[in-house]
């Protein structure tokens, strides 16, 4: 049997693509430039079977318009962008690929942090600014304490490096329980107390009801004076003004950011003039080798579902939905 799938981009990764191909499925993808709106034109003529979505909001319309979808699956792990409480009032679970590009979400996390300490990117535009500027106004990692807020296969990652280079490593991570921490003594009793002794504070957490916003005014000011602050994760992890305000007054040393609350981030936003703001456009896991592991992760995912195999409960995050327990 074959299914119609659509993907929400216009490329998939090739180890997905042939996948889906050897199973004989359809396979639409949007076009660039395409946008929600789109998406729930061709939700609604087309009979999916299921969604492998990237980045384009799938809404609650979008959602309805489709009676024949049966799964939807991120391509990656953040699942702003879909509708998940629509999804599951339709009995549809909304599944994920954890772990599939943790490496090169790893090391943008190291690059931005390199980068923000030693302000690479700064002195590499004084230079082309006709200036040659030799003021050692940067931090050295060595010795300094890294809070991991996330010690998920990301997390985990990052640390090791971090250690390499003699820096200590604690975390705060609900969802690990003490027994089970590779490393116990890292592990601290909340955010708070992580982020106290924090030098550089690094997000590997998802967007909730209790992460929304965690780092805000109050929180930020708890970080030792001249910390780092770097996020690879989600945007809405942070109250973006009391950011603007803790890298201006100095605060905080400087902020490496793939991803902000908006995306693009608008032209006159403020971040835009601080030169202590590093911002990538949400590209952590867009390696090659990455995309491919994600999408074949994701293809597979719709292909067992759809054939009726036990899906990994821990990939979905509506599991009440799914109709089998695994």
């Amino acid at each position: 049997m074959s299914w119609t799938i659509l993907m929400t981009a216009p490329v998939l990764g090739a180890g997905g693509e042939r996948a889906l191909r050897e199973a004989g499925c359809e396979v639409h993808y949007l076009h660039e430039g395409q946008e929600a709106a789109d998406v729930e034109s061709i939700m609604a003529r087309i009979p999916f079977d299921a969604v492998i979505s990237r980045t384009v909001t799938l809404s609650r319309a979008a959602i309805a318009a489709c009676p024949s979808l049966k799964v939807i699956c991120k391509h990656g792990v953040g699942v702003t962008n879909i509708d998940v409480e629509a999804a599951t009032g339709f009995g549809i679970p909304v599944l994920t690929t954890p772990g599939t590009n943790a490496q090169a979400v790893a090391e943008l996390t190291l690059g931005l942090m390199f980068n923000a300490a030693r302000r690479i990117s700064w002195l590499q535009q004084e230079i082309a600014d006709g200036r040659w500027t030799r003021n050692g106004s940067s931090i050295e990692l060595n010795g300094k304490t890294l809070g991991l807020v996330g010690m998920g296969e990301i997390g985990q990652r990052v640390a090791r490096v971090a250690r390499a280079l003699g820096m200590r490593v604690r975390f705060y991570d609900p969802a690990v329980r003490n027994q089970q921490a590779i490393f116990p003594d890292e592990q601290v009793a909340s955010l708070d107390a992580l982020l106290a002794q924090s030098n550089v504070l690094s997000l590997h957490c998802p967007v909730n009801a209790a992460t929304r916003q965690m780092l805000n005014g109050r929180t930020l000011a708890l970080l030792p004076a001249g910390a780092l602050v770097i996020n690879t994760s989600r945007g809405e992890l942070i109250d973006e003004a009391a950011l603007d305000a803790a890298l201006r007054s100095g605060q905080l040393f400087a902020a490496g950011l793939d991803t902000v609350a908006t995306e693009p981030l608008p032209a006159d936003h403020p971040f835009r003039t601080l030169d202590n703001l590093l911002i990538t456009p949400h590209i952590g896991g867009s390696t090659p080798e990455a995309l491919d592991n994600v999408a074949l992760y994701a293809a597979r995912q719709c292909l067992n579902y759809l054939r009726g195999v036990a899906i990994d409960p821990l990939t979905c995050v509506n599991r009440a939905v799914l109709k089998e327990p695994s």
